[in-house]
């Protein structure tokens, strides 16, 4: 079954990756406390849903980011050693300090994130740990099992 979502573009690209799904804030800081060069597994005790799994290189689909002033920082210094995110996708509007950190890394890091805001609670419903999901630049997101 394929279910197809319409966002605000933040950070343009194309992607075609695996879904990761949290339905709590994403806590920045947290989650890559423990991040090394192309590996990071979500240390954010908090966050039953993704504590203990990978978060490189799958599609991030949550409704928003939490946690302290850093995060631009620490989503940005991930693209830089590689252990970042393949795409961020919000169901809710994205904060100013994760867009500052989404941009940095695809001005100026090899590993840009694609990233989507906006996509609705109908999106994070719908999606499920592990599904397709083909991303646009236009903001279209297209979920498939």
């Amino acid at each position: 079954m394929t279910k197809t979502f319409k966002g605000h573009v933040v950070v343009k690209g194309t992607a075609n990756l695996k879904a990761l799904v949290t339905h709590e804030g994403f806590n920045t800081l947290a989650s890559y406390k423990n991040c090394k060069p192309n590996k990071n597994i979500c240390a954010d005790q908090n966050n039953k849903e993704l504590y203990g799994k990978s978060t490189v290189g799958v599609a991030l689909c949550l409704p928003q980011t939490i946690g302290s002033t850093t995060g631009g920082m620490v989503l940005y210094n991930a693209a830089v050693i590689g252990c970042n995110p393949g795409a961020l996708l919000f169901s809710k509007p994205i904060d100013s300090l994760a867009v500052a950190g989404t941009i940095l890394a695809a001005v100026w890091t090899k590993n840009p994130m694609p990233t989507i805001d906006k996509l609705g609670d109908e999106f994070l419903n719908y999606v499920k740990e592990g599904m397709n999901i083909e991303i646009k630049e236009d903001g279209t997101v297209i979920v498939s099992d």
